[in-house]
């Protein structure tokens, strides 16, 4: 329904939002979808709730090829002269907070369940062990509370991956704890603020829930284009 990457997600909820079919000012949105994840928080078919969503590629990007020698990515926050800096140009997307309190209710109560696991996904999971680092991605799919990066760009690597993890906490500060992937909840959020802002949808009741199908990083030995384009096991 809401479609994939940030325009389809963004586009959808603003018609829905506005639509006079419905009153939406009491409900209760899940936005629920798969993602990838870290290893070094889950694994596949993990279940996370995510407290900040953070649009990580609204930044400046140089091709690594050509980015200066000092810089650990291609990747600086709009108006900074550095990866590591605050940007200093604002869209307002960058960064949208949920429900602390509806997030641990939801956490909760997914706690309750058991979630699906395989030999097929064992036997995959298996090869992150080898790095201690990885004991999350290695060990049974888990109800985790940790915060999703929206991008456009599906991306894979260990260099990657820990660019838009200090993204995440860049952008909020250190609060926020990196792990899924995904391509739609900051356009998703965007116009549900817009819809809270005239008194459409009532903000404080999102939840913002994404099932790991695939890693972002490939485990110790692998390629970054292997673990791409022959990807792990899904939960889709």
């Amino acid at each position: 329904m809401t479609g994939e990457a940030e325009i389809n997600a963004a586009s959808t909820i603003t018609a829905l939002v506005h639509s006079p079919k419905f009153n939406l000012t009491q409900t209760y949105f899940l936005i629920a979808g798969i993602a990838g994840i870290s290893p070094k928080l889950g694994t596949l078919g993990s279940v996370t709730f995510a407290r900040f969503g953070v649009q990580v590629a609204l930044q400046y990007e140089f091709d690594a090829r050509e980015k200066p020698a000092n810089f650990p990515t291609g990747y600086v926050p709009q108006g900074s002269f550095a990866p590591d800096q605050f940007p200093q140009e604002l869209y307002g997307t960058e960064v949208f907070e949920v429900n602390e309190d509806l997030r641990q209710f939801a956490v909760q109560m997914a706690k309750t369940g058991k979630l699906f696991d395989d030999a097929q996904s064992q036997q995959y999971r298996a090869n992150y062990a080898s790095n201690p680092a990885f004991a999350a991605g290695a060990a049974p799919p888990s109800v985790v509370a940790c915060d999703t990066a929206t991008s456009d760009v599906f991306w894979t690597g260990n260099l990657l991956g820990e660019a838009f993890e200090n993204t995440t906490k860049l952008f909020t500060n250190g609060t926020a704890t990196y792990c899924t992937t995904q391509q739609e909840d900051n356009g998703t959020l965007e116009a549900l603020m817009r819809g809270a802002l005239s008194g459409l949808v009532d903000f404080s009741r999102i939840i913002i829930m994404r099932t790991a199908s695939d890693f972002d990083r490939p485990f110790p030995g692998q390629s970054a284009a292997t673990n791409l384009f022959l990807m792990s096991p899904g939960f889709e």
